[in-house]
């Protein structure tokens, strides 16, 4: 995710964690000044990770909907004695209940069926959200992980029955999964409620108590958040923390036992930082650029359809898992932008900026950003669809290049918006090297009919996850892992995944008094060495022969 380029203004004292948390989590609220600024960034030599720093942000970078609304911020100084309560709930034991976790996962339930029209309405002020997408990739997705939860949890509780081998016998064994204890879940903007909700809803099903940091750069969404939790979840071990950089630096400081963290690969390496001055697990839910190969043989109008739903209806290109470039061979690239900018006039119109289904860019800082990779001079003759923009509405149209070098920022970094290149090779086979060559994606995509093709791919790209002849429904699949490797992240959630990601699976073995054999005990006779023996190679014939003094030897 790109959550990295929000400008610095001002940075006075720094430290490893808070520079970099800074950098991400700056404070998008209201600073007065006249004042031009400059960005001072430098890490200290010595002494603990946390020092205060402090940032403020141009006004450029206020999100337009940041002025809405002002409540009593949480004080930072006060995250110790947060984390130190929301121990003492666990503590108590009422958490790992299966009566607990399924009031906690029908207040979420009855949450979102009783406050839909107030979740979609925040999420069109935060991003323009469109209200049919927020239903359908936020609202609705949330409910249907909640059911799944509900209706499963009973099973997931269970303990596993595991194999044991013939050095324990006679025993049996068993894997139980116990929650880890108190839980960060630190949001993003994008998908505000969706990934806030849906890591919650793992943290409660496996029986922790957590704390939700919402994105400030959703500012209407995060305040909501807030509100509904207070209202339908249990205060004492489920809260939610507003606020910017202040408020998660002092989160990260304290002693969790697990943080799940949403967004991009640098500020994912800040989070391992705090965490291992407490060797406290992490999973890292980030992104990457996700390529999607394109082969000769398509269906070429299915798969531009695919490929619009990927990039454009997808938060306007705001997404980890959206489509991030294209690779296809020489010949075939033109019919394919052909059918992108036919797709793109039929799903938003002659004029895309005056569309009512396509969000806006989150920000006029992140619309900068994207400015400037529009503008770079190594790539704004490269564009065949689209271009236009408008600051003011924070709008750009559905944009594509052609051919645009490597070396260009386009290609180099997380593009997060609406900007499309396309990559051209002579032969489609080239593409798994092309990809091979970058960071490992959240996810990849390829389109075709040929079936070495499709077997080569999916053995030979590595990324977090793959879809085949469509983009981004993989997440709807709650049987299949969502999560990165590499750059784009560790651990994964979804279904099930989302519970054993906040739960510890404890080994545990059961044996009688009955059955102690000496052999294990001093003296070490030679007979009980071939006992021994034949007990570990596991071998019932090899076993009997040396309780009878014999070998095969």
């Amino acid at each position: 995710m790109f959550l990295d380029s929000l400008p610095f203004v001002t940075v006075l004292r720094n430290s490893v964690v808070d520079a970099g948390v800074r950098r991400s989590f700056s404070s998008s609220y209201p600073k007065k000044t006249n004042q031009k600024q400059e960005a001072t960034l430098s890490f200290p030599r010595s002494g603990p990770i946390r020092k205060s720093l402090c940032v403020c942000l141009s006004p450029s970078a206020i999100p337009p909907v940041m002025t809405e609304g002002k409540k009593q911020p949480f004080d930072a100084n006060e995250a110790p004695s947060l984390v130190k309560e929301l121990k003492e709930s666990f503590r108590t034991g009422r958490t790992r209940s299966y009566e607990w976790r399924v009031s906690q996962l029908k207040g979420i339930e009855k949450m979102v069926e009783e406050r839909e029209k107030d979740i979609s309405e925040a999420l069109y002020k935060d991003l323009s959200k469109p209200e049919f997408e927020a239903f359908v990739s936020e609202i609705a997705a949330v409910k249907s992980s909640c059911e799944e939860a509900l209706k499963e949890l009973k099973q997931w509780m269970k303990p596993e029955k595991a194999k044991t081998s013939m050095t324990a016998y006679p025993s049996s064994a068993e894997i139980v999964s116990e929650p880890l204890g108190a839980v960060l879940v630190i949001s993003t903007w994008n998908y505000p409620f969706l990934l806030s909700i849906d890591p919650v809803i793992g943290a409660i099903a496996a029986g922790n108590a957590v704390v939700l940091k919402p994105s400030e750069i959703a500012p209407v969404t995060s305040s909501l958040l807030s509100e509904l939790f207070e209202e339908y979840l249990d205060s004492s071990a489920v809260r939610v923390v507003e606020g910017a950089v202040p408020e998660t630096a002092a989160l990260l400081e304290q002693k969790w036992d697990k943080i799940f963290y949403t967004g991009s690969p640098r500020v994912g390496r800040i989070v391992m930082t705090a965490a291992a001055k407490h060797l406290t697990p992490v999973v890292l839910e980030l992104g990457g650029k996700c390529p999607v190969v394109v082969d000769s043989d398509v269906d070429l109008q299915v798969t531009a359809r695919r490929i619009i739903a990927g990039k454009w209806q997808l938060n306007n290109g705001q997404a980890c898992i959206s489509v991030d470039y294209i690779i296809a061979t020489k010949d075939f690239a033109p019919k394919l932008i052909d059918a992108l900018r036919n797709g793109i006039e039929e799903f938003f119109g002659a004029d895309p900026m005056e569309s009512k289904y396509i969000s806006r860019i989150v920000s006029s800082n992140h619309f900068s950003r994207l400015e400037r990779l529009l503008d770079e001079y190594k790539v704004f003759n490269k564009i065949v669809v689209g271009g236009q923009r408008n600051q003011k509405k924070l709008k750009i149209a559905p944009t594509i290049f052609l051919d645009v070098p490597e070396d260009s920022q386009l290609m180099q970094e997380e593009i997060f918006g609406p900007l499309l290149p396309i990559i051209t090779v002579e032969n489609v086979k080239d593409s798994i090297d092309l990809i091979n060559s970058k960071p490992e994606p959240l996810v990849a995509y390829l389109f075709t009919n040929n079936q070495k093709l499709r077997n080569d791919f999916v053995q030979n790209v590595s990324c977090g996850g793959m879809v085949i002849n469509d983009t981004v429904l993989h997440v709807t699949v709650s049987s299949l892992p969502f999560g990165g490797v590499g750059e784009s992240g560790m651990g994964s959630y979804h279904g099930k995944f989302s519970f054993d990601a906040f739960s510890h699976k404890k080994a545990v073995l059961y044996r009688s008094f009955s059955g102690d054999s000496p052999v294990r005990y001093p003296p070490y006779t030679p007979e009980n060495k071939k006992l021994m023996r034949a007990v570990m190679n596991g071998g019932i014939f090899d076993i009997i022969l040396a309780l009878m003094g014999w070998s095969r030897d």
